[in-house]
Protein backbone atom coordinates (compact mmCIF):
# COMPACT_ATOMS: atom_id res chain seq x y z
CA UNK A 1 0.00 0.00 0.00
CA UNK A 2 1.49 3.34 -1.09
CA UNK A 3 1.84 6.27 1.27
CA UNK A 4 -1.06 8.18 -0.37
CA UNK A 5 -3.33 5.14 -0.11
CA UNK A 6 -2.32 4.61 3.49
CA UNK A 7 -3.14 8.23 4.34
CA UNK A 8 -6.49 7.91 2.54
CA UNK A 9 -7.24 4.69 4.44
CA UNK A 10 -6.58 6.28 7.84
CA UNK A 11 -8.60 9.37 6.90
CA UNK A 12 -11.59 7.27 5.86
CA UNK A 13 -11.27 5.12 9.00
CA UNK A 14 -11.26 8.24 11.20
CA UNK A 15 -14.28 9.60 9.33
CA UNK A 16 -16.05 6.30 9.96
CA UNK A 17 -15.32 6.54 13.68
CA UNK A 18 -16.61 10.13 13.75
CA UNK A 19 -19.87 9.13 12.08
CA UNK A 20 -20.30 5.91 14.07
CA UNK A 21 -22.51 7.33 16.89
CA UNK A 22 -24.93 8.65 14.28
CA UNK A 23 -25.20 5.23 12.66
CA UNK A 24 -25.71 3.24 15.86
CA UNK A 25 -29.35 2.77 16.80
CA UNK A 26 -28.79 0.59 19.89
CA UNK A 27 -27.10 2.62 22.63
CA UNK A 28 -25.48 -0.49 24.11
CA UNK A 29 -23.32 -0.76 20.99
CA UNK A 30 -22.15 2.80 21.59
CA UNK A 31 -21.10 1.68 25.07
CA UNK A 32 -19.14 -1.20 23.54
CA UNK A 33 -17.53 1.21 21.10
CA UNK A 34 -16.31 3.37 23.99
CA UNK A 35 -14.81 0.29 25.67
CA UNK A 36 -13.19 -0.76 22.39
CA UNK A 37 -11.55 2.67 22.00
CA UNK A 38 -10.21 2.38 25.55
CA UNK A 39 -8.70 -0.95 24.54
CA UNK A 40 -7.24 0.66 21.40
CA UNK A 41 -5.09 2.83 23.69
CA UNK A 42 -4.01 -0.14 25.81
CA UNK A 43 -3.36 -2.31 22.74
CA UNK A 44 -1.23 0.37 21.07
CA UNK A 45 0.95 0.36 24.17
CA UNK A 46 1.05 -3.44 24.17
CA UNK A 47 2.10 -3.34 20.52
CA UNK A 48 5.16 -1.22 21.28
CA UNK A 49 6.68 -3.85 23.57
CA UNK A 50 5.20 -6.93 21.90
CA UNK A 51 4.86 -6.14 18.21
CA UNK A 52 7.90 -3.95 17.67
CA UNK A 53 10.34 -4.97 20.42
CA UNK A 54 9.42 -8.67 20.41
CA UNK A 55 8.81 -9.06 24.16
CA UNK A 56 5.43 -10.47 25.21
CA UNK A 57 4.33 -8.63 28.34
CA UNK A 58 1.46 -10.07 30.42
CA UNK A 59 0.98 -7.09 32.72
CA UNK A 60 -0.86 -4.50 30.60
CA UNK A 61 -4.15 -4.92 32.49
CA UNK A 62 -2.22 -4.53 35.74
CA UNK A 63 -0.88 -1.19 34.52
CA UNK A 64 -4.41 -0.23 33.52
CA UNK A 65 -5.41 -1.00 37.11
CA UNK A 66 -2.67 1.24 38.50
CA UNK A 67 -3.84 4.08 36.26
CA UNK A 68 -7.50 3.53 37.12
CA UNK A 69 -6.99 3.39 40.89
CA UNK A 70 -4.54 6.30 40.82
CA UNK A 71 -6.96 8.68 39.13
CA UNK A 72 -9.88 7.47 41.27
CA UNK A 73 -8.04 7.91 44.56
CA UNK A 74 -6.60 11.30 43.60
CA UNK A 75 -10.06 12.54 42.69
CA UNK A 76 -11.97 11.12 45.65
CA UNK A 77 -9.44 11.46 48.48
CA UNK A 78 -7.46 14.55 47.42
CA UNK A 79 -10.25 16.37 45.55
CA UNK A 80 -7.98 16.72 42.53
CA UNK A 81 -9.49 18.00 39.27
CA UNK A 82 -10.44 15.16 36.93
CA UNK A 83 -8.28 16.32 34.03
CA UNK A 84 -5.22 16.61 36.27
CA UNK A 85 -5.76 13.16 37.81
CA UNK A 86 -6.11 11.65 34.32
CA UNK A 87 -2.88 13.35 33.24
CA UNK A 88 -0.99 12.14 36.32
CA UNK A 89 -2.22 8.53 36.10
CA UNK A 90 0.21 7.54 33.27
CA UNK A 91 3.08 9.23 35.15
CA UNK A 92 2.35 7.19 38.29
CA UNK A 93 2.06 4.06 36.16
CA UNK A 94 5.42 4.84 34.54
CA UNK A 95 7.04 5.01 37.98
CA UNK A 96 5.89 1.48 38.82
CA UNK A 97 6.90 0.31 35.34
CA UNK A 98 10.41 1.63 35.95
CA UNK A 99 10.61 -0.28 39.23
CA UNK A 100 9.50 -3.53 37.61
CA UNK A 101 10.92 -3.03 34.13
CA UNK A 102 14.64 -3.26 34.79
CA UNK A 103 14.57 -6.62 36.63
CA UNK A 104 12.00 -7.99 34.17
CA UNK A 105 14.05 -7.09 31.10
CA UNK A 106 17.11 -8.92 32.42
CA UNK A 107 15.47 -12.09 31.11
CA UNK A 108 14.21 -12.89 27.62
CA UNK A 109 11.59 -14.88 25.81
CA UNK A 110 9.19 -16.99 27.86
CA UNK A 111 10.96 -16.03 31.08
CA UNK A 112 10.09 -12.35 30.51
CA UNK A 113 6.45 -13.30 29.92
CA UNK A 114 6.40 -15.32 33.15
CA UNK A 115 7.95 -12.48 35.17
CA UNK A 116 5.43 -9.94 33.86
CA UNK A 117 2.63 -12.42 34.53
CA UNK A 118 3.82 -12.59 38.14
CA UNK A 119 3.79 -8.78 38.37
CA UNK A 120 0.21 -8.69 37.11
CA UNK A 121 -0.76 -11.20 39.77
CA UNK A 122 0.97 -9.12 42.46
CA UNK A 123 -0.89 -5.99 41.34
CA UNK A 124 -4.19 -7.91 41.37
CA UNK A 125 -3.54 -9.30 44.87
CA UNK A 126 -2.66 -5.84 46.23
CA UNK A 127 -5.78 -4.29 44.71
CA UNK A 128 -7.90 -7.13 46.09
CA UNK A 129 -6.50 -7.14 49.63
CA UNK A 130 -5.53 -3.53 50.40
CA UNK A 131 -9.04 -2.75 51.64
CA UNK A 132 -8.15 0.50 53.39
CA UNK A 133 -7.17 2.06 50.06
CA UNK A 134 -8.84 0.08 47.26
CA UNK A 135 -11.99 -1.21 49.03
CA UNK A 136 -10.99 -4.71 47.92
CA UNK A 137 -13.43 -6.77 45.88
CA UNK A 138 -16.24 -4.23 46.48
CA UNK A 139 -14.32 -1.69 44.42
CA UNK A 140 -14.52 2.09 44.28
CA UNK A 141 -17.72 3.87 43.27
CA UNK A 142 -18.65 7.48 42.55
CA UNK A 143 -15.63 8.24 40.35
CA UNK A 144 -16.48 11.61 38.76
CA UNK A 145 -16.68 12.16 35.02
CA UNK A 146 -14.77 15.06 33.46
CA UNK A 147 -16.64 18.29 32.75
CA UNK A 148 -19.89 19.45 34.27
CA UNK A 149 -23.53 19.57 33.36
CA UNK A 150 -23.34 23.31 32.80
CA UNK A 151 -20.08 23.22 30.85
CA UNK A 152 -19.53 23.33 27.10
CA UNK A 153 -19.16 19.54 26.95
CA UNK A 154 -21.23 17.22 29.10
CA UNK A 155 -19.10 14.10 29.39
CA UNK A 156 -21.84 12.45 31.41
CA UNK A 157 -23.48 11.93 28.04
CA UNK A 158 -22.27 8.65 26.49
CA UNK A 159 -21.99 10.04 22.97
CA UNK A 160 -19.87 13.00 24.09
CA UNK A 161 -17.62 10.68 26.10
CA UNK A 162 -17.25 8.54 22.97
CA UNK A 163 -15.80 11.51 21.10
CA UNK A 164 -13.49 12.30 24.03
CA UNK A 165 -12.09 8.77 23.98
CA UNK A 166 -11.89 8.86 20.17
CA UNK A 167 -9.75 12.01 20.30
CA UNK A 168 -7.44 10.49 22.93
CA UNK A 169 -7.20 7.14 21.09
CA UNK A 170 -6.39 8.97 17.84
CA UNK A 171 -3.68 11.05 19.51
CA UNK A 172 -2.13 7.99 21.17
CA UNK A 173 -2.23 6.06 17.90
CA UNK A 174 -0.48 9.00 16.24
CA UNK A 175 2.10 9.06 19.03
CA UNK A 176 2.72 5.33 18.58
CA UNK A 177 3.22 5.90 14.84
CA UNK A 178 5.73 8.70 15.51
CA UNK A 179 7.69 6.49 17.90
CA UNK A 180 7.74 3.59 15.44
CA UNK A 181 8.93 5.75 12.55
CA UNK A 182 11.65 7.42 14.62
CA UNK A 183 15.18 6.19 15.21
CA UNK A 184 13.97 4.70 18.50
CA UNK A 185 11.34 2.67 16.66
CA UNK A 186 13.91 1.40 14.17
CA UNK A 187 16.10 0.28 17.05
CA UNK A 188 13.16 -1.52 18.68
CA UNK A 189 12.53 -3.43 15.45
CA UNK A 190 16.23 -4.29 15.25
CA UNK A 191 16.07 -5.66 18.80
CA UNK A 192 13.12 -7.82 17.81
CA UNK A 193 15.00 -9.18 14.80
CA UNK A 194 18.42 -9.74 16.39
CA UNK A 195 19.07 -8.38 19.87
CA UNK A 196 22.57 -9.88 20.08
CA UNK A 197 23.63 -8.03 16.92
CA UNK A 198 22.25 -4.76 18.30
CA UNK A 199 24.38 -5.22 21.41
CA UNK A 200 27.41 -6.18 19.33
CA UNK A 201 27.43 -2.86 17.47
CA UNK A 202 27.49 -0.92 20.74
CA UNK A 203 23.83 -0.04 21.26
CA UNK A 204 22.55 -0.36 24.83
CA UNK A 205 19.54 -2.51 23.99
CA UNK A 206 18.28 -2.53 27.59
CA UNK A 207 17.65 1.23 27.47
CA UNK A 208 15.43 0.91 24.42
CA UNK A 209 13.63 -2.10 25.87
CA UNK A 210 13.02 -0.20 29.09
CA UNK A 211 11.73 2.77 27.08
CA UNK A 212 9.29 0.51 25.22
CA UNK A 213 8.15 -1.16 28.45
CA UNK A 214 7.59 2.11 30.33
CA UNK A 215 5.87 3.77 27.36
CA UNK A 216 3.65 0.73 26.97
CA UNK A 217 2.75 0.99 30.66
CA UNK A 218 1.89 4.69 30.28
CA UNK A 219 -0.52 3.84 27.46
CA UNK A 220 -2.08 1.24 29.76
CA UNK A 221 -2.28 3.65 32.70
CA UNK A 222 -4.00 6.26 30.54
CA UNK A 223 -6.48 3.68 29.24
CA UNK A 224 -7.26 2.60 32.80
CA UNK A 225 -7.83 6.20 33.92
CA UNK A 226 -10.22 6.89 31.04
CA UNK A 227 -12.05 3.65 31.77
CA UNK A 228 -12.44 4.52 35.46
CA UNK A 229 -14.01 7.90 34.77
CA UNK A 230 -16.27 6.43 32.10
CA UNK A 231 -17.64 3.62 34.25
CA UNK A 232 -17.53 5.61 37.53
CA UNK A 233 -16.74 2.25 39.17
CA UNK A 234 -13.71 -0.02 39.27
CA UNK A 235 -12.80 -3.23 41.07
CA UNK A 236 -9.81 -5.59 40.76
CA UNK A 237 -11.66 -8.19 38.67
CA UNK A 238 -11.31 -6.14 35.48
CA UNK A 239 -7.53 -5.79 35.80
CA UNK A 240 -6.53 -9.44 36.06
CA UNK A 241 -4.38 -11.71 33.91
CA UNK A 242 -7.30 -12.55 31.61
CA UNK A 243 -7.56 -8.91 30.58
CA UNK A 244 -3.79 -8.76 29.92
CA UNK A 245 -4.23 -11.75 27.63
CA UNK A 246 -6.97 -9.81 25.81
CA UNK A 247 -4.45 -7.03 25.12
CA UNK A 248 -2.00 -9.59 23.73
CA UNK A 249 -4.70 -11.15 21.56
CA UNK A 250 -5.80 -7.75 20.28
CA UNK A 251 -2.27 -7.19 18.96
CA UNK A 252 -1.93 -10.69 17.49
CA UNK A 253 -5.35 -10.82 15.82
CA UNK A 254 -5.23 -7.26 14.48
CA UNK A 255 -1.67 -7.47 13.25
CA UNK A 256 1.45 -7.46 15.40
CA UNK A 257 3.94 -4.76 14.51
CA UNK A 258 1.44 -2.57 12.65
CA UNK A 259 -0.34 0.64 13.62
CA UNK A 260 -3.78 -0.36 12.35
CA UNK A 261 -3.59 -3.84 13.90
CA UNK A 262 -4.25 -2.89 17.55
CA UNK A 263 -7.25 -0.77 16.47
CA UNK A 264 -8.86 -3.68 14.64
CA UNK A 265 -7.86 -6.18 17.31
CA UNK A 266 -9.27 -4.05 20.15
CA UNK A 267 -12.71 -3.93 18.54
CA UNK A 268 -12.45 -7.65 17.82
CA UNK A 269 -11.79 -8.70 21.43
CA UNK A 270 -14.52 -6.38 22.76
CA UNK A 271 -17.26 -7.14 20.23
CA UNK A 272 -16.73 -10.85 19.54
CA UNK A 273 -17.70 -12.09 23.06
CA UNK A 274 -20.88 -10.01 22.82
CA UNK A 275 -21.88 -11.54 19.48
CA UNK A 276 -21.30 -15.01 20.93
CA UNK A 277 -23.77 -14.51 23.79
CA UNK A 278 -26.32 -16.62 21.89
CA UNK A 279 -24.15 -19.66 22.66
CA UNK A 280 -24.79 -19.23 26.41
CA UNK A 281 -22.55 -21.66 28.29
CA UNK A 282 -20.56 -22.52 25.16
CA UNK A 283 -19.70 -18.87 24.51
CA UNK A 284 -16.24 -18.96 26.09
CA UNK A 285 -15.41 -22.22 24.31
CA UNK A 286 -16.36 -20.75 20.93
CA UNK A 287 -14.49 -17.56 21.74
CA UNK A 288 -11.34 -19.49 22.60
CA UNK A 289 -11.66 -21.68 19.51
CA UNK A 290 -12.01 -18.67 17.20
CA UNK A 291 -8.99 -17.00 18.77
CA UNK A 292 -6.86 -20.15 18.47
CA UNK A 293 -7.83 -20.67 14.82
CA UNK A 294 -7.21 -16.99 14.02
CA UNK A 295 -3.77 -17.16 15.64
CA UNK A 296 -2.82 -20.34 13.73
CA UNK A 297 -4.17 -19.45 10.29
CA UNK A 298 -3.59 -15.68 10.44
CA UNK A 299 -0.14 -15.32 12.05
CA UNK A 300 0.21 -11.82 10.58
CA UNK A 301 -3.24 -10.83 11.78
CA UNK A 302 -6.14 -9.26 9.95
CA UNK A 303 -3.94 -6.44 8.64
CA UNK A 304 -1.46 -8.92 7.17
CA UNK A 305 -4.16 -11.03 5.49
CA UNK A 306 -5.84 -7.93 4.08
CA UNK A 307 -2.52 -6.62 2.76
CA UNK A 308 -1.77 -9.94 1.02
CA UNK A 309 -5.25 -10.00 -0.51
CA UNK A 310 -4.93 -6.45 -1.84
CA UNK A 311 -1.49 -7.26 -3.28
CA UNK A 312 -2.90 -10.27 -5.14
CA UNK A 313 -5.80 -8.24 -6.48
CA UNK A 314 -3.35 -5.59 -7.62
CA UNK A 315 -1.27 -8.15 -9.53
CA UNK A 316 -4.38 -9.55 -11.21
CA UNK A 317 -5.43 -6.05 -12.21
CA UNK A 318 -2.14 -5.58 -14.04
Amino acid sequence: MTRNRTTLFYALALLGFILLPQLITVKYYLHLSVLALVWVIAAQGQNLIQGYTGYVSIVQAGFMGIGAYSTALMGLHFDMPVWLSIALAPVITAFFALLTGYPSLRVKGHYFAIVTLAFNMVIFIVLMNFHQLTQGEAGITGIPKPGSKDGLFNFRDRETYYYLVLVIATLMTGLAALIVRSRIGQTLVAIRQNEDLVGAIGIAAWKYKLFAFVTSAMFGGLAGAIYAHYQSFINPEIFGVAQSLDAILAVIIGGSGTIAGPVIGAFFVVLLPEYLRFADSFRLILYGLILVLATIFMPRGIVGVTGDLLARLGKRGK
